[in-house]
């Protein structure tokens, strides 16, 4: 892969970061960040050295200072998480440019120049109070989304969910009795929802009726029952409601519990140059950019609770 730096040097106010190689088919990597631990005053005036102008204007324009540091934050994660991967040289994240697609996604835009051959890279980012996420993989499309565990609603989940989800996720939460189950599987279901994020669509264009989320044990090879509950053994499928021949069978979720506070949920495309039995990966990072990078992966910072990854 030919990869040419736009500019080759940091500026000096700006430590290099670690390069990384690509992603293997079918892996993900997956970033997060705390934006709690991030305090030095200093460091997050690095970040908004990162931003371009209109991004540091959006961000100015957020209301509370809490809004402004998670805004902040994202947008620096997203651009030192895509710049590690320039595996010919070191890129500076500053010098990247972003673009939306039809339905607002964010996507590099690489520029044309020369020979310059951009590494097929796809991300997708998600936050919450307390976590930023940044996921990347090669070649196939990704979304990811992360919620926290003690998320509560105003509404009633049952109600809510027969307003946003397929009947059969409905029948799955009205069997189970004990009301801090219920919610926990609620949030679950509303995490792989990320479905739409790596079509993306979003919302609008898929709306959460018109695909269904199952769990599939990988043993026996049957659904569960509606008052079981995801277990790592599971696979995750998602099912059209509208067009059984739609090939949602060719997207691979999991489900993640990260820092003991959240569940994330990651979804790719199969891809057809990795095999269609090809096992899912998984790496993550606990980072403070320009700070520390640190792999979680295998340690009790991140669990694999459903989609057969491999960590």
């Amino acid at each position: 892969m030919n990869i040419r730096c736009f500019q080759r040097n940091f500026s000096a106010a700006f430590p290099p970061l670690v390069p990384l190689q690509l992603p293997s088919p079918m892996e993900t990597h997956l970033w997060y960040i705390l934006p709690d631990e991030v305090k030095n005053s200093a460091l997050l005036n690095q970040y908004s050295e990162l931003l371009s102008p209109c991004e540091r204007e959006s961000v100015s324009r957020m209301r509370g200072d809490q809004l402004k540091k998670r805004a902040l934050l994202a947008r620096a994660l997203v651009r030192t998480t895509i710049a590690r991967y320039q595996t010919n040289c070191q890129m500076n994240p500053r010098s990247l440019r972003f673009r939306k697609n039809l339905y607002g996604k964010p996507e590099v835009e690489w520029r044309n120049e020369d020979n310059f051959n951009p590494p097929p890279l796809h991300f997708n980012i998600s936050h919450t109070s307390a976590m930023i996420a940044c996921g990347v993989t090669v070649n196939v499309p990704i979304g990811i989304d992360i919620e926290e565990k003690q998320r509560r609603t105003k509404n009633n989940i049952i109600a809510f969910a027969q307003r946003y989800f397929s009947p059969y996720e409905v029948k799955v939460l009205t069997a189970i009795s004990d009301p801090e189950v219920q919610r926990q599987e609620f949030i679950k279901l509303w995490t792989l929802k990320a479905y739409v994020k790596a079509l993306g669509k979003g919302f609008s264009a898929v709306p959460f009726k018109t695909f269904t989320i199952r769990f599939r044990d990988t043993t026996m090879r049957n659904f569960h029952p509606p008052e079981s509950s995801v277990s790592e053994e599971s696979d995750i499928v998602v099912e059209s409601s509208e067009d059984p021949t739609d090939p949602a069978n060719n997207w691979r979720c999991a489900l993640l519990e990260v820092a003991g506070s959240h569940y994330g949920a990651i979804c790719m495309e199969k891809d057809r140059i990795a095999g269609e039995n090809a096992p899912p990966k998984l790496t993550v990072w606990k980072t403070v950019p320009f700070v520390e990078d640190v792999c979680v992966s295998g340690t009790d910072a991140v669990l694999v609770l459903g989609g057969m990854i491999e960590q």
